[in-house]
């Protein structure tokens, strides 16, 4: 599927992302661990060789199988879902890395689960995700993840695998001779474009598209926009935080959502000061309604992103978040996501990112994050201070340059 020349560009990407989304280099001994599916196995194993080149200590872990999964949510008491195993905190605080291999068998195999369960189960683990996100503001910890082809992923998006596999590499740049130089170079472009929406300041974005999004919300204040941070390969999005206070109107996404090992389609949600209170779905909204009922957060936004066509390659379904989410094609993208806000998107210093300067500020706080895709073409006005207007977002592109 891929040869080692592919395999080792591919590990070199993600050692790139892993330091890039830190924001400065890995020392010898650090621990990094490598959670692995099954299928995603080979490219473990060379991550795991480049990391004892470097001098750093991987911590390689195989993620549970689909069964593994189905027989926790279903034949666990609510005791044994709620358990966090003996060394999981210890090692979560003691991590300097995580690089995440997502090479899923199924995409839909606890459909028949019941969403309490899949709730309960990933409430229990907010003190685990906590640390980790205190951790990367402080500096000490980043993280990344990439994707793997597998039949299931290639099934749902109507490929083989192997052209499942060209996209991935397409995407991921692996065919280029020295793909990390291609990297950095697009994270210099993007860098443009981020100063440029940082000027705007705290303005209403107003997003309007032919689907039944009418949506408004403030970037909200102290923010700073982000984007190709290394903490996804592939990604192409600038994304901020907004003020999850001021979100007002309707949003329609249009890609499927594949989460959990369940489908979700055809969502439509509706914001009343800042929370869903509307939710309906063609497929899977008992699913998604168990989702946004996980915690308080879970009804709110915590992310608002957009997509540049001349960014990204990426031009077709790929039944993954990771890709959809920076999906070019024609019309570029939009995602927002409910739940849990970005620390890397508050423009002050990191010590001073307490839990009363989030609420404070409108950073949303849950354990949820879900990304919801919408590919139609849209426009994004700025409504600027003093009552100008200006179009920062139309036809897939960005136009603040």
């Amino acid at each position: 599927m891929f040869d080692q020349t592919t395999l080792e560009r591919y590990a070199d990407v993600l050692l790139w992302g892993l330091e890039r989304g830190r924001g400065h280099p890995y020392r010898k001994s650090d621990f990094v661990l490598v959670r692995f599916d099954l299928l995603a196995l080979p490219l473990a194993e060379e991550i795991c060789a480049r990391l004892h080149e470097r001098g750093q200590i991987p911590v390689p872990r195989m993620a549970h199988t689909p069964r593994m999964e189905h027989d926790f949510y279903t034949l666990a008491n609510n005791k044994r879902l709620t358990t966090l195993t003996p060394g999981e905190r210890e090692l979560q605080n003691r991590l300097n890395g995580t690089i995440s291999l997502l090479a899923p068998q199924s995409l839909s195999h606890l459909a028949s689960v019941p969403a309490e369960n899949i709730a309960l189960a990933q409430r229990a683990r907010a003190p685990l995700t906590a640390i980790a996100r205190t951790r990367e503001q402080m500096g000490t910890y980043g993280w990344t993840l990439c994707l793997w082809p597998t039949p299931a992923l290639a099934g749902w998006a109507g490929m083989d695998v192997e052209a499942y596999a060209k996209e991935i590499a397409r995407a991921c740049h692996l065919g280029e001779a020295d793909p990390v130089a291609r990297w950095r170079r697009i994270a210099k472009e993007a860098e443009a474009l981020r100063t440029a929406l940082d000027a705007l300041g705290d303005v209403v974005l107003h997003v309007e598209s032919d689907d039944g999004t009418d949506l408004r919300l403030s970037v909200g204040q102290q923010r700073r926009w982000a984007g190709v941070t290394g903490r996804n390969i592939p990604s192409f999005e600038l994304y901020v935080s907004p003020d999850w206070r001021t979100v007002e109107g309707s949003y329609v996404a249009d890609l499927p959502s594949f989460r959990a090992g369940n489908i979700t389609s055809g969502i439509r949600l509706t914001f009343r000061k800042g929370v869903v209170t509307a939710l309906a779905a063609e497929k899977g909204e008992a699913f998604a309604a168990g989702q946004t009922s996980i915690d308080a957060g879970a009804a709110r936004v915590g992310e608002f992103a957009l997509v540049d066509k001349r960014f990204s390659p990426i031009g077709r379904f790929m039944a993954n978040t990771l890709f959809d989410e920076n999906h070019g094609g024609e019309n570029g993208s939009m995602h927002i996501a409910l739940g849990q806000s970005y620390a890397n998107t508050f423009a002050g210093a990191a010590p001073d990112f307490d839990e009363a300067t989030r609420e404070r500020l409108g950073f949303n706080t849950s354990t949820l994050h879900w990304d919801m895709v919408a590919t139609t073409p849209r426009r994004v006005t700025a409504h600027l201070h003093g009552g100008k207007r200006t179009t920062i977002y139309e036809d897939g592109m960005f136009r603040i340059l």
